[in-house]
Protein backbone atom coordinates (compact mmCIF):
# COMPACT_ATOMS: atom_id res chain seq x y z
CA UNK A 1 0.00 0.00 0.00
CA UNK A 2 2.88 2.62 0.63
CA UNK A 3 3.55 2.63 -2.68
CA UNK A 4 0.63 4.11 -3.58
CA UNK A 5 0.05 6.27 -1.00
CA UNK A 6 -1.15 10.12 -1.74
CA UNK A 7 -1.71 9.30 -5.13
CA UNK A 8 -4.95 10.89 -6.33
CA UNK A 9 -7.37 8.35 -9.20
CA UNK A 10 -10.18 10.09 -11.34
CA UNK A 11 -12.72 7.53 -12.53
CA UNK A 12 -15.97 8.45 -14.75
CA UNK A 13 -18.86 6.72 -14.09
CA UNK A 14 -17.73 5.31 -11.16
CA UNK A 15 -21.38 5.49 -9.11
CA UNK A 16 -21.83 1.56 -9.92
CA UNK A 17 -20.53 -1.15 -12.14
CA UNK A 18 -17.40 -1.67 -13.43
CA UNK A 19 -16.13 2.21 -12.14
CA UNK A 20 -17.26 1.54 -8.81
CA UNK A 21 -15.51 -1.73 -8.27
CA UNK A 22 -12.06 0.33 -9.94
CA UNK A 23 -12.66 3.24 -7.10
CA UNK A 24 -13.47 0.60 -4.24
CA UNK A 25 -10.03 -1.56 -5.39
CA UNK A 26 -7.93 1.60 -6.15
CA UNK A 27 -9.16 2.78 -2.66
CA UNK A 28 -8.02 0.08 -0.92
CA UNK A 29 -4.35 0.17 -2.13
CA UNK A 30 -4.45 3.82 -0.22
CA UNK A 31 -4.98 5.88 -3.21
CA UNK A 32 -7.75 8.36 -2.65
CA UNK A 33 -10.23 8.18 -5.92
CA UNK A 34 -12.44 11.19 -7.15
CA UNK A 35 -15.62 9.72 -9.04
CA UNK A 36 -16.86 11.85 -11.79
CA UNK A 37 -20.66 11.34 -12.37
CA UNK A 38 -23.60 12.90 -14.23
CA UNK A 39 -26.10 12.50 -10.90
CA UNK A 40 -24.25 14.05 -8.12
CA UNK A 41 -26.78 12.34 -5.18
CA UNK A 42 -25.78 8.92 -6.36
CA UNK A 43 -22.11 10.10 -6.61
CA UNK A 44 -22.62 10.77 -3.45
CA UNK A 45 -23.73 7.56 -1.87
CA UNK A 46 -21.49 5.87 -3.90
CA UNK A 47 -18.51 7.78 -2.42
CA UNK A 48 -19.94 7.55 1.31
CA UNK A 49 -19.68 3.89 0.71
CA UNK A 50 -16.39 3.69 0.29
CA UNK A 51 -16.02 5.98 2.93
CA UNK A 52 -17.37 3.70 4.87
CA UNK A 53 -14.83 0.89 4.01
CA UNK A 54 -12.07 3.31 4.87
CA UNK A 55 -11.19 4.81 1.37
CA UNK A 56 -10.33 8.43 1.28
CA UNK A 57 -13.25 9.19 -1.95
CA UNK A 58 -15.13 12.14 -3.13
CA UNK A 59 -17.51 12.41 -5.81
CA UNK A 60 -17.67 15.18 -8.19
CA UNK A 61 -20.14 16.25 -11.31
CA UNK A 62 -18.94 14.99 -14.89
CA UNK A 63 -21.18 14.61 -17.69
CA UNK A 64 -19.54 13.38 -21.27
CA UNK A 65 -22.38 15.66 -23.22
CA UNK A 66 -21.62 19.03 -21.29
CA UNK A 67 -18.88 20.67 -22.79
CA UNK A 68 -17.35 22.50 -19.89
CA UNK A 69 -17.60 19.79 -17.79
CA UNK A 70 -13.78 18.59 -18.34
CA UNK A 71 -12.80 22.50 -17.76
CA UNK A 72 -14.66 22.21 -13.99
CA UNK A 73 -12.94 18.55 -13.57
CA UNK A 74 -9.36 20.26 -14.50
CA UNK A 75 -10.30 23.20 -11.89
CA UNK A 76 -11.38 20.82 -9.04
CA UNK A 77 -8.25 18.87 -9.11
CA UNK A 78 -5.85 22.17 -9.44
CA UNK A 79 -7.37 23.59 -7.30
CA UNK A 80 -7.95 20.41 -4.29
CA UNK A 81 -4.41 18.51 -5.09
CA UNK A 82 -2.61 19.98 -7.83
CA UNK A 83 -2.11 17.00 -9.70
CA UNK A 84 -3.14 13.58 -10.78
CA UNK A 85 -2.04 10.68 -10.83
CA UNK A 86 -4.11 8.35 -12.53
CA UNK A 87 -7.00 9.28 -15.18
CA UNK A 88 -9.01 5.94 -15.79
CA UNK A 89 -12.08 6.94 -18.36
CA UNK A 90 -14.39 4.36 -17.53
CA UNK A 91 -17.80 6.05 -18.40
CA UNK A 92 -19.49 4.69 -22.22
CA UNK A 93 -22.41 3.80 -23.77
CA UNK A 94 -23.93 1.35 -26.00
CA UNK A 95 -27.42 2.84 -27.34
CA UNK A 96 -28.17 0.07 -29.72
CA UNK A 97 -28.49 -3.99 -29.62
CA UNK A 98 -25.68 -5.35 -28.60
CA UNK A 99 -25.55 -9.12 -30.20
CA UNK A 100 -27.73 -10.56 -32.43
CA UNK A 101 -27.70 -8.10 -35.39
CA UNK A 102 -25.23 -6.07 -37.92
CA UNK A 103 -26.80 -3.18 -38.43
CA UNK A 104 -23.54 -1.03 -40.15
CA UNK A 105 -25.62 -0.85 -43.82
CA UNK A 106 -28.71 0.93 -41.13
CA UNK A 107 -27.22 2.40 -38.38
CA UNK A 108 -28.37 6.09 -37.44
CA UNK A 109 -26.25 8.58 -37.72
CA UNK A 110 -27.86 9.83 -34.43
CA UNK A 111 -27.04 6.57 -32.47
CA UNK A 112 -23.02 7.16 -34.24
CA UNK A 113 -22.73 10.38 -33.02
CA UNK A 114 -24.14 10.32 -29.37
CA UNK A 115 -21.96 6.93 -28.81
CA UNK A 116 -19.12 8.61 -30.17
CA UNK A 117 -19.36 11.64 -28.33
CA UNK A 118 -19.45 9.42 -24.89
CA UNK A 119 -16.77 6.95 -25.91
CA UNK A 120 -14.47 9.10 -27.76
CA UNK A 121 -15.43 12.49 -28.35
CA UNK A 122 -15.34 13.17 -24.46
CA UNK A 123 -12.60 11.00 -23.41
CA UNK A 124 -10.31 12.70 -25.88
CA UNK A 125 -11.04 16.35 -24.20
CA UNK A 126 -10.94 15.21 -20.78
CA UNK A 127 -7.56 13.73 -21.36
CA UNK A 128 -6.17 16.82 -23.22
CA UNK A 129 -8.08 19.04 -20.08
CA UNK A 130 -6.24 16.89 -17.09
CA UNK A 131 -3.08 16.40 -18.77
CA UNK A 132 -1.13 18.99 -17.74
CA UNK A 133 -1.99 18.06 -14.33
CA UNK A 134 -1.44 14.11 -14.93
CA UNK A 135 2.14 15.61 -16.31
CA UNK A 136 2.88 17.37 -12.69
CA UNK A 137 2.88 14.04 -10.85
CA UNK A 138 5.56 11.59 -10.88
CA UNK A 139 4.37 8.74 -12.95
CA UNK A 140 0.95 9.46 -14.29
CA UNK A 141 -1.41 6.62 -15.82
CA UNK A 142 -4.18 6.97 -18.17
CA UNK A 143 -6.73 3.96 -18.89
CA UNK A 144 -9.20 3.84 -21.27
CA UNK A 145 -11.83 1.50 -20.98
CA UNK A 146 -12.37 -0.38 -24.09
CA UNK A 147 -13.92 -3.42 -25.18
CA UNK A 148 -12.72 -6.37 -27.08
CA UNK A 149 -15.74 -5.78 -29.42
CA UNK A 150 -13.06 -3.34 -30.55
CA UNK A 151 -10.75 -5.48 -32.26
CA UNK A 152 -10.48 -4.89 -35.74
CA UNK A 153 -8.49 -8.75 -35.93
CA UNK A 154 -11.03 -10.98 -34.22
CA UNK A 155 -13.72 -9.10 -35.57
CA UNK A 156 -12.24 -9.71 -39.51
CA UNK A 157 -11.34 -13.44 -38.35
CA UNK A 158 -13.19 -16.72 -40.29
CA UNK A 159 -14.92 -18.44 -37.94
CA UNK A 160 -14.89 -15.29 -35.33
CA UNK A 161 -15.64 -15.24 -31.79
CA UNK A 162 -17.13 -12.07 -31.65
CA UNK A 163 -18.82 -12.38 -35.04
CA UNK A 164 -22.44 -12.23 -32.80
CA UNK A 165 -21.45 -8.91 -31.70
CA UNK A 166 -22.14 -6.31 -34.48
CA UNK A 167 -23.28 -3.79 -33.28
CA UNK A 168 -20.99 -0.46 -35.41
CA UNK A 169 -21.43 1.96 -33.55
CA UNK A 170 -20.70 1.17 -30.38
CA UNK A 171 -17.60 -1.52 -31.90
CA UNK A 172 -16.28 1.66 -33.91
CA UNK A 173 -16.47 4.37 -31.04
CA UNK A 174 -13.78 1.75 -28.87
CA UNK A 175 -12.12 0.40 -31.90
CA UNK A 176 -11.55 4.92 -32.20
CA UNK A 177 -10.24 4.81 -28.63
CA UNK A 178 -8.05 2.36 -29.13
CA UNK A 179 -6.61 4.45 -31.89
CA UNK A 180 -6.47 7.25 -29.58
CA UNK A 181 -4.63 5.11 -27.05
CA UNK A 182 -2.03 4.30 -29.18
CA UNK A 183 -1.51 7.47 -30.63
CA UNK A 184 -1.41 9.18 -27.13
CA UNK A 185 0.89 6.38 -25.59
CA UNK A 186 3.32 7.46 -28.71
CA UNK A 187 3.31 10.95 -28.31
CA UNK A 188 3.88 10.49 -24.76
CA UNK A 189 6.62 7.73 -24.86
CA UNK A 190 9.79 9.99 -23.25
CA UNK A 191 8.06 10.67 -20.26
CA UNK A 192 6.80 8.88 -17.22
CA UNK A 193 2.68 8.60 -17.95
CA UNK A 194 1.70 5.52 -19.46
CA UNK A 195 -1.03 5.19 -22.01
CA UNK A 196 -3.27 1.90 -22.55
CA UNK A 197 -6.28 0.60 -23.42
CA UNK A 198 -8.46 -2.30 -20.81
CA UNK A 199 -11.04 -4.90 -21.82
CA UNK A 200 -12.80 -5.57 -18.28
CA UNK A 201 -14.51 -8.57 -19.18
CA UNK A 202 -17.89 -9.76 -20.22
CA UNK A 203 -19.71 -8.47 -17.61
CA UNK A 204 -22.96 -8.64 -15.86
CA UNK A 205 -23.83 -4.58 -15.76
CA UNK A 206 -26.66 -3.00 -17.64
CA UNK A 207 -24.63 -2.49 -21.09
CA UNK A 208 -22.86 -6.75 -20.81
CA UNK A 209 -26.54 -8.14 -19.57
CA UNK A 210 -27.11 -10.73 -17.20
CA UNK A 211 -25.78 -13.46 -19.80
CA UNK A 212 -22.38 -12.29 -18.92
CA UNK A 213 -20.15 -14.61 -17.18
CA UNK A 214 -18.10 -11.91 -15.55
CA UNK A 215 -19.61 -10.78 -12.00
CA UNK A 216 -19.26 -7.03 -11.56
CA UNK A 217 -17.28 -7.56 -8.74
CA UNK A 218 -14.11 -8.99 -10.37
CA UNK A 219 -14.49 -6.18 -13.31
CA UNK A 220 -12.01 -4.00 -11.53
CA UNK A 221 -8.99 -6.32 -12.39
CA UNK A 222 -7.77 -4.96 -15.53
CA UNK A 223 -8.09 -1.29 -14.80
CA UNK A 224 -6.60 -1.50 -11.41
CA UNK A 225 -3.54 -3.31 -12.88
CA UNK A 226 -3.18 -1.13 -15.45
CA UNK A 227 -3.90 2.40 -13.47
CA UNK A 228 -0.79 1.03 -11.04
CA UNK A 229 1.53 -0.13 -13.47
CA UNK A 230 5.34 0.37 -12.02
CA UNK A 231 8.05 2.22 -14.47
CA UNK A 232 8.88 -1.08 -16.49
CA UNK A 233 4.99 -1.75 -17.10
CA UNK A 234 3.79 -1.41 -21.16
CA UNK A 235 2.63 1.72 -22.56
CA UNK A 236 0.21 2.01 -25.82
CA UNK A 237 -1.49 -1.29 -25.48
CA UNK A 238 -4.44 -3.38 -25.10
CA UNK A 239 -4.90 -5.79 -22.35
CA UNK A 240 -7.30 -8.16 -20.42
CA UNK A 241 -5.95 -9.43 -17.30
CA UNK A 242 -2.14 -9.36 -18.15
CA UNK A 243 -2.63 -10.45 -21.54
CA UNK A 244 -2.18 -8.81 -24.74
CA UNK A 245 -5.34 -8.37 -26.94
CA UNK A 246 -5.10 -7.97 -30.93
CA UNK A 247 -5.83 -4.59 -31.96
Amino acid sequence: MAIHEGKVAFITGANRGIGYETAKNLGELGITVILGVRDLEKGQGAATRLQALGIQSEAITYDANQPESAKLVYDYFDQKFGKLEILVNNAGICIEPLFGINNSSSVNPQVLQETFQTNLFSVVALTQMLLPLIKKAPAGRIVNLSSILASQTLHSMPNSPIDPAKAFAYNASKSALNAYTIHLARELRDTPIKVNSAHPGWVKTELGGPNAPMEVADSYKTSVQLATLDESGPSGGFFHEGDTLPW
